[in-house]
């Protein structure tokens, strides 16, 4: 049996460890699939579409050398959430994307997670100024771009939904 595998980097930052995703990751991953809060990124699957998608995130990895980090809160190693860069089929470049699962929100963890992943994919991987998709209602995730200073470049539609495309800055975080 043949098995694939990869480095994940693990990244730090003062409350933070963005790292691999583990099973153990699952039920937290489920449960913000299932939730209202998943409509922005696809809707609310069911379990196996939960599981599909988390292990998808994984094969990502395999694939392209990058993907989706679990978020892990440093106080109680719990996962807080999924950051990462994301570069799927019929996508039109690289996107830096977030979910922050429930209990985690309004702490500025998705801000801090996402500049960590920006910083890394500038800095140690040399891609260029990345975008992200955001659905025009999710005002949070608007929000957030903004505040990193993602500016909207244009409208666009992924797979079959209206999206506002932001632009990353270009250079290190």
């Amino acid at each position: 049996m043949t098995v694939l595998s990869v480095d994940i980097p693990v990244l730090t930052t003062e409350r933070l460890i963005l790292r691999e995703p583990r099973q153990a990751d699952f039920p937290a991953h489920a449960e913000f699939a299932a939730s209202d809060r998943a409509k922005f990124v696809g809707g609310s699957p069911d379990r196996f579409e939960a599981w599909r998608g988390f292990t998808s995130g994984i094969g990502h990895w395999i694939l392209k050398g990058f993907g989706f980090w679990t978020v892990e809160d440093r106080a109680t190693g719990a996962p807080a959430g999924r950051v990462g860069l994301l570069d799927h089929e019929g996508w039109p470049e690289i996107e830096l994307g977030w979910h922050i699962y429930a209990g985690f929100e309004g702490k500025s963890y998705a801000y801090e997670a996402a500049m960590a992943a920006r910083d890394h994919a500038y800095r140690v991987m040399g891609l260029p100024p990345m975008i992200s998709h955001i659905d025009p209602d999710n005002a949070r995730s608007r929000r957030l771009a903004e505040r990193m200073g993602a500016v909207i470049e244009r409208e666009s539609v992924l797979l079959g939904q209206p999206v506002l495309i932001y632009r990353h800055p270009a250079g290190a975080a």
